[in-house]
């Protein structure tokens, strides 16, 4: 049996898109497709979710997810690759987007993870993950600087103490 050669503007599967009909579909579907580099997440918003993801995988607690009970390590696996699928694509931009879109529910199942610690009862790990981040941001608030009298550009002053702005 002798191949046939395709007519011209055909190809063995149909026909050969080529004119501005193409370019204007290659490049409709290049943007729609193509990852296109985006700005990652604030600095503070990196350090947080970094912060949250250590405090997951160091914690001694266990994590439900999709019908099974999974050990810090691998509970902390799951999420930085669900971040890392999230991040670049805009969907997060704070420790508490981070938290809502890839630490609440299962994107497959909907049902909503939970974690349980040292034989407590189990909570969702959006509430646990809030309390962690409070805990962190009041004790770094904490530690951060503070204006000082007579500091370059700032002065506290009176009973209100109020930043003056330097003339």
């Amino acid at each position: 049996m002798r191949s046939r050669r395709p007519q011209r503007g055909m190809s063995r599967c149909g026909p050969i898109w080529n004119g501005p009909l193409s370019a204007v579909l290659c490049l409709v579907l290049g943007l729609a497709l193509a990852p296109i580099a985006r700005a990652a997440p604030p600095a503070i918003a990196q350090t947080e979710i970094n912060y949250l993801l250590g405090f997951i995988e160091n914690s001694a607690c266990e994590f439900f997810r999709n019908g099974s009970w999974y050990d810090a390590k691998k509970a902390a696996t799951h999420l930085r690759d669900k971040y890392a699928i999230l991040a670049p694509a805009e969907r997060i931009q704070t420790a508490e987007d981070f938290i809502e879109e890839a630490a609440t529910k299962s994107a497959l199942s909907g049902r909503p993870y939970q974690v349980r610690c040292r034989g407590d009862k189990a909570v969702t790990t959006n509430q646990w993950l809030r309390d962690v981040l409070a805990r962190y941001r009041a004790h770094t608030a904490l530690r951060a600087p503070r204006p000082r009298r007579g500091a370059l550009g700032s002065d506290i002053s009176g009973p209100d103490r109020t930043l003056s702005r330097p003339a």
